[in-house]
């Protein structure tokens, strides 16, 4: 209950700070452009609160439906206007203004976008660099010869600094590049070019983790698989397990370090494994069932052990990194087109199929994301409301009636053919573009249940 709580409440501050900022956008431009603003509501359909304010006496509202909002400005096309208001209505300006006030909602979720990463990158994070791990065998990374151990310097002549940036410009380069290099860097100094190919990247229509399929992991210290901390009534505990126990085998199969121990343990809940143990320069057997635990969807086996603590100090896997006030603002403007373009792309991917639709996403897993960056920090959790306003406004730019793009749409059309749509062309591309809309979201909502229900 009280994580549903927590996740919810995380939605509800991120996506009412979203829509806040679009509707925002477009009630400033209206205002700028001389237009009267008779309501701005956040949500939809019954108005649980409301307060009249300004000059304009314009109607603030919080609507019972949150999944969006609106700005109603005064329009001959939806009421009876007086005579000494014409000048202020909306149909009355001219398509630029109209323009103009469209395309302000998008353009402030933009600017949202922009302001957070400016913040974060002024303030300065925690990275992780970006080490790579053993690839699993087979994939494209272990066919590359990568190595435990080695650290990403540049891909294709692109330098890299952080784990974030590996994964962001993997993902850019498997979207329309057959191979990459990567400039490795191991424990000696030794700089080495490997050649990884992408295509692995987009198998299944771009499903699950791209970079897993890849061979792409992050960096994990070799540490012995020696029992260093054990949770009191675990199964480990009830079992017989102690404190300095070295682990050589699970269930024949022979163990040579933690992370494999882990790795065993995790794939076998709810399963009997026997315990190969030396223990003070003998070997001893245990038995014992993993318990079945629930982590992000999915099933794994835990028996409530903690590694040693290493004797050697380990490599630092971190690196604080920040920007001066211009360079900040570089790159938070570079940041925000990359992540847009890339939306774009791989939407324009989705139509043409080489995307599974499965990638989609509703509310329950916006809801779950936003529940997770929330509980990694507030740095991670504002990256994510950067993130979602980006997708925000390119949805919204989309030339789907309904949208704001499908509004500008219109304007095109007006200029091109010298004179606006027929209100019944209008009416039909509303009714068009409801049901498209209608339809996208019952996909997501379902994809949102898929996930839930199969993990």
């Amino acid at each position: 209950m009280n994580n549903f709580v927590f996740y919810s409440g995380a939605f509800v501050v991120v996506l009412g700070v979203l829509i806040v900022v679009h509707e925002l956008g477009h009630y400033v431009a209206a205002r700028l452009c001389g237009v009267k603003v008779l309501r701005f509501s956040v949500g939809f359909g019954r108005m649980l609160w409301k307060r009249r304010l300004g000059q304009d006496q314009t109607e603030w509202a919080i609507s019972i439906f949150p999944l969006g909002g609106y700005v109603k400005m005064l329009d001959e096309r939806e009421g009876e206007v007086a005579a000494n208001e014409t000048h202020r209505a909306f149909n009355r300006q001219g398509v630029g203004k109209r323009s103009v006030i469209v395309a302000a909602g998008p353009l402030a979720n933009f600017a949202l976008a922009i302001l957070i990463y400016w913040a974060i990158f002024m303030h300065g994070t925690d990275e992780l660099l970006p080490v790579l791990g053993t690839p699993p065998a087979g994939t494209p990374a272990a066919m590359a010869s990568v190595t435990n151990g080695e650290q990403v310097t540049s891909i294709d002549d692109q330098q890299v600094a952080t784990w974030n940036d590996l994964r962001w410009v993997l993902l850019k380069k498997s979207v329309g590049n057959e191979s990459v290099a990567l400039e490795v860097v191991n424990g000696r100094g030794d700089v080495t070019v490997r050649k990884l190919y992408l295509s692995a990247a987009g198998e299944n229509g771009w499903e699950g983790d791209a970079l897993e399929r890849l061979g792409i992991r992050l960096f994990r210290p070799d540490l012995p698989p020696v029992i260093g901390k054990i949770v009191a009534n675990g199964p480990a505990g009830r079992a017989g397990l102690q404190v300095g126990d070295k682990v050589m085998a699970i269930s024949g199969k022979e163990i040579s370090s933690w992370f494999e121990f882990v790795t065993t343990i995790r794939n076998s809940s709810g399963q009997s494994v026997h315990l190969e143990l030396q223990r003070q320069g003998s070997i001893v057997g245990i038995d014992l069932v993993p318990e079945i635990v629930s982590e992000r969807g999915k099933t794994v086996g835990k028996i409530g052990v903690a590694v040693a603590e290493p004797s050697a100090p380990q490599r630092e896997l971190k690196t604080f990194v920040h920007y001066g006030a211009f360079a900040a603002a570089t790159k938070a403007l570079q940041e925000t087109w990359d992540q847009s373009v890339f939306s774009l792309v791989m939407m324009g991917k989705m139509l043409t199929g080489e995307v599974s639709w499965k990638n989609l996403s509703g509310p329950v897993t916006i809801a779950d994301y936003a529940g997770q960056s929330a509980r990694l920090g507030f740095d991670y959790y504002f990256k994510f409301m950067a993130l979602l306003s980006i997708s925000l406004g390119v949805l919204n730019l989309l030339p789907i009636p309904v949208l704001d793009g499908g509004h500008l749409l219109y304007h095109v059309i007006e200029v091109v053919r010298r004179r606006p749509l027929s209100e019944r062309a209008m009416e039909i591309g509303q009714q068009v573009g409801m049901s498209i809309l209608f339809a996208l979201m019952a996909f997501a909502f379902f994809n949102d249940l898929t996930r839930l229900f199969n993990g």
